[in-house]
């Protein structure tokens, strides 16, 4: 090894000049992600990694700098069944995109930001109190409510279409995110969107 070769000890391990193989899983690319909300877009974050050890845990609102892709994982652990069983979502979200990868043909990252944007309600309702009596008032949601809301719905129509049920987790997980990429009515997501914003509009 020549002089040239040899690496300076105190030069940085890599540069952002660099470019990077990393894909999701090893397989999936999260690269040239279309968003069509760009009032989403900011919270719907994707990188090739899917468990950040969390690092972000501690700091309030940092959520939104992890991968989309880990927060579904996170939302899909939030039962007693599968608390704190992180490997285990993932390998749910993995094999389910593997089926959605399969069935659509398309990136299945792709997917999960378009079911995302769609299951996001834009209107929801707060409670108001008048002397005593309560009164529903329609209020905007902020955008990253709008994903915190678009992921809990996903992950309990998974937890819906899986439980006790012959429907593997996976399974239902790939139909939530086909379903809701399609703004199909009959997805549970997508029908609890809808549900939010009449309740909101007959509140106006």
């Amino acid at each position: 090894m020549s002089e040239s070769d040899t690496p300076e000890p105190d030069a940085p391990a890599g540069s952002d000049e660099q470019e990077t193989d990393a894909l999701l899983f090893g397989v999936w690319e999260t690269e040239d992600i279309a968003y069509e909300d760009p009032s989403t877009q900011r919270y719907l974050n994707v990188t090739p990694i899917a468990h950040t050890m969390g690092r972000h845990a501690s700091k309030q609102f940092q959520k939104s700098e992890i991968s989309v892709v880990e927060r579904l994982i996170n939302r899909l652990m939030q039962t007693d069944e599968n608390t704190g069983k992180k490997q285990q979502a993932m390998r749910i979200v993995r094999d389910a995109f593997e089926i959605v990868d399969e069935e659509a043909e398309e990136n299945p990252v792709q997917i999960l930001v378009t079911a995302v944007e769609n299951a996001a309600p834009r209107e929801e309702t707060v409670r108001l109190k008048y002397g005593g009596i309560s009164v529903p008032q329609a209020v905007d949601v902020a955008p990253q409510r709008r994903v915190d809301q678009a992921l809990k719905f996903l992950a309990e129509g998974t937890q819906r279409g899986s439980y006790k049920s012959p429907t593997s987790a996976a399974q239902a997980l790939a139909t939530q995110l086909t379903g809701a990429a399609d703004y199909d009515v009959g997805t549970y997501a997508i029908n609890q969107k809808e549900e939010a914003e009449r309740v909101a509009a007959a509140a106006r």
